[in-house]
């Protein structure tokens, strides 16, 4: 083990020890020549060399760089990566928060490590790679660093976007340097570890087939990548690649995620409601949160939030309590900074008393039909402050993680929508075009039921998405056309009956509205409680699931059938487009989200 570290050291700064040794010998040698010399002869020499070396310095610089172009491209295949020390590191297992599963997955890879003695005694080998996928900010890096901290292996870590360059080899020349540098830590260690972030831009599918080369680059690199985890390599070293990527793993080339490469692959999800009032706790202790506010209600509000989200949340909490000149941080000004991340920034607009009235009673629309009729989700907030390019909005939660939408729920979506329409027109005779966005996402869910999930009352089977349009009969696309259609005019039926019944609550809060402009989830929840109108009931905790945010209809495994809804259908989480706001602009501009 020591020879092997001596190597290392010797390997990597060789240079250095030359130009000490060339150094001792160039001043000690001449220093003992020169002094059984005549005093002015050692003068005269001296002075020589002394006038004589910036001119030699300056020529043998202009030598090495010229060398150093020809012969090294520039520079521009340099790639120098230093281990990172575990113990710098210091990110533990118990540091992770939530992810049990992913944790468990990923304990299995630190014992492989540490008894790699074992394994090797029996004829094993530990795994070459292991992939990590998941949504942004859900603690796939902070997962890295627990595994080599555990295993206290040298870790090198790097990122996909590191290897990419312009010029063709350059990316492969990285690898190499990076794995040769990997297997010289792996000798004088035993084991060591490369993470690999956005793997998806160096692992993509290679093209064959391109006419003008652009691809080049990129094959090489994943090439010479493969090669380096599972290839005809002149040494065998324990070197474990940690991937971790944002994208669905279709993208990578299938020859990425063979056994032999990436072996193991791990999700990394979105926390569930408990997972979440742990994160919100953990987050808590480096702010002055006041001790009234509810964690666990926060944690039932942050449905399909990340561990990045959630922390955000708080930090910018904390810097409306500073501007609100509070030295807390009060669940006022939690709330808040949830609307100013998804909502945006309140920008006033100098609205007529009118326009102000009709925005007020669309609002009210969508919020009576959201929380007398919908199964699935929750007001958060409603009002009539313009914020982000609406006039007004009422922001829906989720009540939990949910993985499909049955019909009632996407019925419920189309008629929560339709409602901020249907209370213009039950109260002034006419409608405005603030609810293009809502047609808009009605138009949608009702599309996707007829067309694609054979929902309708014709009894038409399949997802007719599927067959080019040229193929469908004009009487069959008619016939979809028209169930769409009667989906629609059904549910608005039923908003329009049911305002009417509500016809004094729908009053009410567009009273309230004018008068207060916002209205909180305990507000609004108080005003139905007068008419004898209670909340539903929250999920227990103990029920919640981890959640992972719906797959693209598009990935849908052939023969399978998804556990979620297709993003299109599926019920929107906490940070998407707010259910019900009115637009701000004509039906023909385009709406910023």
């Amino acid at each position: 083990m020591f020879w092997a570290r001596l190597r290392l050291f010797l390997q990597r700064y060789w240079l250095w020890v030359a130009i000490v040794a060339l150094l001792v010998v160039s001043i000690v040698l001449p220093i003992w020549y020169m002094s059984g010399m005549e005093e002015s002869v050692r003068r005269y020499i001296v002075g020589i060399n002394v006038a004589s070396l910036p001119w030699g310095i300056l020529q043998t610089l202009v030598f090495v760089g010229f060398l150093y172009l020809l012969q090294y491209g520039g520079g521009f295949a340099r790639f120098k990566k230093s281990r990172v020390d575990a113990g710098a590191v210091s990110t533990r297992f118990t540091d992770v928060i939530g992810l049990m599963e992913a944790k468990r997955e990923a304990w299995e890879i630190v014992q492989l490590i540490k008894d790699r003695a074992v394994l090797k005694k029996v004829g094993g080998k530990i795994l070459h790679g292991m992939l990590m996928v998941g949504p942004p900010g859900c603690g796939k890096t902070m997962l890295a660093k627990a595994i080599a901290t555990e295993a206290g292996v040298p870790f090198m870590s790097t990122a996909g976007s590191e290897f990419v360059e312009i010029f063709v080899g350059v990316g492969a020349a990285r690898v190499r340097k990076l794995f040769k540098q990997a297997r010289q830590y792996a000798k004088a260690y035993g084991a060591c570890i490369i993470f690999i972030d956005e793997l998806e831009v160096v692992g993509k599918h290679r093209v064959f087939m391109d006419a003008f080369g652009g691809s080049s680059e990129s094959n090489s690199t994943l090439n010479q990548l493969l090669v380096e985890m599972d290839g005809l390599t002149d040494e065998d070293s324990n070197i474990v690649v940690v991937g971790a990527m944002n994208a669905d793993e279709q993208v990578l080339d299938p020859a990425l995620l063979r056994p032999g490469r990436f072996d193991r692959k791990i999700t990394v999800g979105r926390p569930n409601l408990q997972e979440r009032r742990e994160i919100f706790e953990y987050y808590a202790r480096h702010i002055a949160l006041d001790p009234t506010v509810d964690l666990g209600r926060l944690a039932r509000k942050a449905v399909y939030k990340t561990p990045a989200e959630i922390e955000n949340i708080l930090k910018e909490s904390a810097l409306i309590a500073v501007r609100e000149r509070r030295d807390r941080v009060t669940y006022k000004d939690v709330s808040a900074a949830i609307e100013r991340i998804e909502l945006g920034v309140v920008h006033r607009l100098n609205m007529t008393p009118h326009e102000r009235e009709m925005t007020a009673f669309h609002e009210a629309g969508h919020l009576v039909v959201l929380y007398l009729y919908h199964p699935t989700n929750d007001v958060f907030k409603a009002s009539i402050v313009q914020r982000g390019g609406t006039l007004g909005v009422v922001h829906a939660v989720p009540r939990e993680e949910l993985y499909t939408s049955d019909a009632n729920t996407l019925r419920a979506h189309i008629k929560v929508s339709l409602g901020g329409y249907v209370a213009e027109k039950l109260k002034y005779g006419v409608t405005t075009d603030g609810v293009s966005a809502d047609f808009s996402h009605a138009m949608t869910v009702a599309h996707n039921m007829v067309w694609r999930l054979g929902m309708s009352d014709e009894g038409l089977v399949g997802d007719f998405t599927r067959i080019p349009k040229e193929q469908l009969s004009d009487g069959l696309k008619e016939k979809l056309n028209n169930a769409t259609q009667r989906l629609l005019q059904g549910a608005m039926v039923e908003v329009e009956t049911a305002l009417k019944t509500e016809g004094h609550i729908l009053e009410r809060f567009a009273r309230e509205l004018l008068a207060r402009e916002e209205l909180d989830y305990d507000e609004i929840v108080q005003i139905f409680m007068e008419y004898g109108k209670p909340p539903k009931p929250l999920p227990s905790e103990s029920s919640s699931q981890p959640a992972f945010p719906p797959r693209p209809a598009n990935s849908i495994p052939e023969g399978g059938r998804d556990a979620r809804p297709p993003a299109s259908t599926a019920p929107r989480p906490a940070n998407s487009i707010p259910e019900g706001g009115q637009d701000a602009r004509p039906s023909d501009s385009p709406k910023q989200t």
